[in-house]
């Protein structure tokens, strides 16, 4: 259980065990799949074999004719509801010419298919068993399409249309610019340009995506189960899709096992389809996600190709950067401009470059759509700038992280004006930071010249290939555009927070309840909180960008400081003593000098909600209050990670030997929390480093769609990691936080490729391209080797 000692009545950055542990460990914890209701139905879905193609003919027959179903639905029979999901966001608005082509899923395919995995009919039955059986009695026929495979491909004037109805498959273009590159470029000592691309990945989450939907006829309302990361933005698009009240629609996002972004995609097609199930066939119905489906119909993220070009003095100063890209979005976008836009915004680093233009554009292919994953485009960036880092390091003949301190925004310069717009739409503004602390830190914690001077020689000398890598980033969170809590002290004198926010493994109910029990003067195990449920709190956002303690923990301690107010007013009226006199400790107000003058938050609670007399005019019933909190714009977060890594040559299998982060993500809450971040965000990083990439044929079908051949980190590949903490606090609010969710990820791919090159010092090549795996860092060194 978590404790805390009280004779230190702050909690916020106490190392707090956390409070939902025991729920999961002892199997407790409900999920979406726990979730069995009396009569409940089971949904399988029918999808498209090929990634483009016409649909000639569908009979759907012997399907509904199977013992045990109960219906067949196809887009036909949906009629007038078998429209488009809503676009998630909007084109920026404060962006000339922009061009944006919204196109989204729907429910279910009519007509013409354009990703392998794409929804087409649906079955349900008395069991999923039946339901998956009878699927596969529908009878289908195709005119195969041809594929749009290759993001390159896909803009050339002679490419097949994703969409007919578009002359193009660009589904957005957006040019960003700051200062004057093309003065810079003319000024340049050095001039480099290289060429980088990005594969794809999934999240790859422990629990796949699933929905259960039940509708009561007579109250003429709807609950869902879901795996949402944004319960309180699906019930507001259920209840208009479907013509119901908000008040009568409950989505509860319980326990989720690993969101990473793709859970917060809204609306998948399964999103929109078993809410309707439960009304059209007025029982409940439960449809879960295997893991092949998974690999083809949960959102994937990367697919960029960069063209880079950067201007250098000769002694290693960043004159400017040049960044043209394309970014593959699948077959829809509904997600709009965010990951690409973080791409955008991450390209300068945490370097001090005046001038800087960058075009991009989107896309369409026949793949399944791109949505932002852990990270959200913010590693493509970093790895562009920091890959061209290493290069211009080399051929000025300047050490790696030399070139990067001298390059390295500084102390004073925050607040930090970018001049262009980030993932929100808001300024990209640097509000806070202490980059070269950071760095310093990790150079002492990694033993950076000891081992370039010392151990690094000694490897070298008995033929060992170890090497060293030392890379900064920089992490845009706490997006807005709102998040809300409301916090109550309860009769039995424990306090209740419910926010709209989900949670998918963050910790929430352990930082958010420190947050309120420092406030309130409670141990943390008395801070009850409810998260992701619309029927306990009606207004907010989501979880994703790193924005969960920035937002939402700043809206929980707006609320708390007024429930603290009010609780010191009424006692002061029951103790008869003023307010400035007044302590709260362990659940008590007492008067500081005359301790036995007292009262428990439990029997001020029973007062603050009077069964007789009247309530005093301009106050309030009850110990509660309700708050929000939105950014401006979004805190930065900064980072360094570092790692030394021994690689066999001959089969290119790799162990990391140390790792070491040094996070600054302002205040921080809880440290074992923030760490165990840190730990998924590695793992992660390192899957997208040298494991996870997704391979498609040139028919645009998914050849590795199964854990048998597409590779994830075990506990045998991670390393131990030394994580180490500054709080360079943000300014933009009050508990001076800010996001630190996706920072273990994004260096990592970059971090990789600067250790292999480190490590196989004497084979003169160049990474360019993530993720890598053994066999293709292999073929790298070779092709190398023959030029």
């Amino acid at each position: 259980m978590a404790t805390l000692d009280h004779n230190d009545k702050k909690v916020i950055g106490k190392r707090v065990v956390r409070n939902e542990d025991p729920r999961l460990l002892t199997g407790q914890a409900q999920y979406v799949d726990d979730v069995d209701l009396p009569g409940m139905a089971h949904a399988a879905m029918f999808r498209s074999e090929y990634a483009h193609a016409r649909i000639l003919s569908l009979d759907v027959s012997k399907a509904r004719a199977y013992p045990g179903v109960l219906a067949v639905f196809t887009a036909d029979d949906m009629g007038a509801d078998c429209y488009p999901g809503p676009p998630l966001v909007s084109p920026p608005p404060t962006v000339k010419d922009v061009v944006f082509n919204s196109r989204r899923q729907v429910p279910l395919v009519k007509e013409k298919v354009r990703h392998a995995g794409e929804v087409i009919a649906v079955v349900v039955a008395e069991t999923r068993y039946i339901a998956e059986d009878a699927a596969d009695l529908i009878d289908i026929e195709y005119e195969p399409l041809p594929v749009v495979a290759d993001i390159e491909q896909a803009l050339e004037a002679d490419s097949p249309l994703v969409h007919d109805d578009l002359d193009s498959n660009l589904a957005a273009q957006l040019i960003q610019t700051k200062g004057d590159y093309e003065a810079a470029r003319k000024s340049a000592d050095v001039l480099i340009r290289r060429r980088f691309t990005i594969e794809r990945g999934t999240a790859a989450a422990m629990e796949n995506r699933g929905i259960v939907a039940q509708w009561d006829a007579k109250s003429e309302s709807l609950t869902v189960w879901d795996t949402t990361q944004a319960p309180i933005p699906i019930r507001n698009g259920l209840a208009a899709r479907l013509g119901l009240s908000e008040s009568k629609v409950r989505v509860i996002a319980p326990f989720i096992g690993g969101g990473f972004g793709p859970k917060i995609m809204m609306f998948y097609s399964e999103e929109m389809l078993v809410p309707w199930l439960a009304i059209k066939l007025n029982r409940p119905v439960k449809w879960i996600e295997d893991r092949r489906e998974n690999f083809y119909a949960t959102t994937q993220e990367r697919g960029q190709v960069h063209d880079v070009e950067m201007a250098f003095t000769r002694d290693g100063k960043i004159l400017g950067i040049k960044d043209d890209f394309i970014h593959d979005t699948g077959a829809y976008d509904p997600y709009g401009l965010t990951t690409p836009l973080n791409t955008q915004s991450h390209v300068m680093g945490g370097y001090d470059i005046k001038n800087f233009t960058s075009e991009f554009k989107v896309a369409f292919t026949n793949k399944t759509i791109v949505t932002p994953m852990r990270g959200a485009g913010r590693p493509h960036g970093v790895y562009v700038i920091e890959r061209m880092m290493d290069i211009a390091a080399k051929e000025l003949g300047i050490d790696r992280v030399e070139i990067r301190r001298r390059n390295l925004i500084q102390p004073d310069a925050f607040p930090y004006e970018h001049g262009i717009i980030d993932q929100a739409f808001a300024p990209l503004i640097f509000d806070s930071g202490n980059y070269q602390a950071a760095l310093d830190e990790t150079l002492k914690a990694i033993g950076y010249e000891k081992f370039v001077k010392e151990e690094q020689p000694r490897y070298r000398a008995e033929g060992r290939r170890v090497g060293i890598g030392v890379l900064p980033f920089i992490e845009t969170t706490g997006v807005g555009p709102y998040e809300g809590a409301r916090v109550t002290v309860e009769a039995n004198g424990k306090i209740a927070v419910a926010t709209g926010v989900g949670t998918q493994g963050q910790g929430h109910f352990t930082s958010f309840a420190q947050i309120v029990a420092e406030q309130v003067g409670v141990d943390v195990t008395d801070v009850r909180i409810t998260t992701g449920d619309s029927a306990h709190f009606n207004w907010g956002t989501g979880t994703f960008a790193s924005r969960g303690a920035v937002v939402a923990g700043n809206a929980m301690h707006a609320a708390a400081v007024m429930v603290r107010k009010k609780i010191f007013k009424l006692a002061s009226k029951v103790l008869n003593a003023p307010e400035e006199e007044l302590e709260l400790e362990n659940g008590v107000v007492r008067v500081a000098d005359i301790p036995q003058s007292s009262i428990s938050l439990k029997d001020l609670a029973v007062l603050a909600n009077p069964l007789r007399g009247a309530v005093e005019p301009g106050t309030e019933p009850g110990l509660e209050a309700t708050a929000y909190y939105g950014p401006q714009y979004g805190p930065t977060a900064f980072g360094v990670h570092a790692m030394i890594a021994e690689i066999d040559p001959e089969t290119m299998m790799i162990k990391i030997l140390r790792y070491v982060v040094t996070e600054d993500c302002g205040t921080i809450l809880n440290p074992l929390i923030l760490e165990g971040q840190v730990h998924g965000g590695v793992a992660l990083g390192l899957g997208n480093a040298y494991y996870e990439k997704l391979h498609f044929d040139e028919n645009a079908q998914l050849l590795n769609a199964s854990f048998m051949d597409y590779l994830l980190v075990g506990s045998t590949e991670m390393p131990r990691i030394d994580v180490r903490h500054l709080e360079t606090r943000s300014p933009l609010n009050e508990l001076g936080t800010k996001g630190a969710g996706e920072a273990g990820a994004i260096p990592v791919p970059a971090l990789f490729a600067q250790t292999m090159e480190d490590a196989l010092y004497d084979y003169n090549f160049e990474i360019r391209e993530t993720p890598l795996n053994p066999n293709r860092l292999f073929e790298i060194v070779r092709e190398e080797k023959t030029t």
